[in-house]
């Protein structure tokens, strides 16, 4: 699935000469967290946040003197004295895979989408990644997560499948993940059921081992994380 699908294709943006406090009041009023800053051929030059401008403004239980002229500065700060230039964008393009990688290595909350030429063409947000996730796992619906811990060979997961199908339940996704173990994987089959006994001792009667998936999680993370 590419960015351009699950984008917000309308995007509220903003002038580098409007005011700090206009943008603030844009963010507060849209009620959004990332405000991309435009030239006049919707070219993008940067990104304000709503972090930005709380670095930017006075906090409010501040002494009354010390608020007043301290916002009086705040007020007349403009969108280009705060915002982030050149920001970390993505094309319209590339996968919600390639940006849900780059949210986890950049730790941001939303990118900018432009095309070639450097034009807003929408934005992305974490939000829109799970949206876009849910819909193409099919977690919208209800079912149950099973954890399957496989053998790394060649006709193992057909064995899921048809165990699977074969009691008449349909799946919402098959996800397949590595294990500690170099010679396994682990398969999370997504099914559009709740009722799984039976499925489960199938599957078991087949050799296959199953495992709770928040366990699976857990025992993936570094040890100081697992122990914290």
């Amino acid at each position: 699935m590419f960015v351009h699908r699950s984008m917000t294709p309308r995007v509220i943006t903003i002038g580098k000469e409007a005011s700090l406090l206009e943008a603030k009041d844009l963010m507060r009023n849209k009620n959004i967290r990332h405000l991309p800053v435009v030239d006049e051929q919707q070219k993008l030059i940067g990104i304000i946040t709503d972090r930005d401008i709380r670095g930017a403004m006075p906090l409010e239980n501040v002494r009354l003197p010390d608020f007043c002229k301290k916002m009086e500065v705040a007020s007349q700060l403009k969108v280009g004295d705060v915002m982030t230039p050149d920001p970390i964008t993505i094309g319209p393009h590339d996968t919600i895979e390639d940006a849900l990688l780059m949210f986890e290595q950049k730790k941001v909350g939303a990118f900018p989408v432009i095309d070639a030429e450097g034009r807003l063409k929408g934005i992305i947000s974490v939000r829109d990644i799970l949206r876009a996730f849910t819909n193409v796992l099919g977690i919208g619906q209800p079912g149950t997560l099973l954890c399957i811990l496989v053998e790394e060979k060649v006709g193992q997961l057909k064995k899921i499948v048809d165990a699977i199908t074969e009691e008449g339940i349909s799946f919402g996704s098959v996800l397949v993940a590595r294990y500690w173990d170099e010679n396994k994987r682990a398969v999370f089959p997504y099914l559009l059921t709740n009722n799984v006994v039976r499925v489960k001792q199938k599957l078991k009667a087949l050799g296959f081992e199953l495992l709770d998936p928040m366990e699976w999680y857990i025992d993936q993370l570094p040890r100081h994380e697992r122990d914290g």
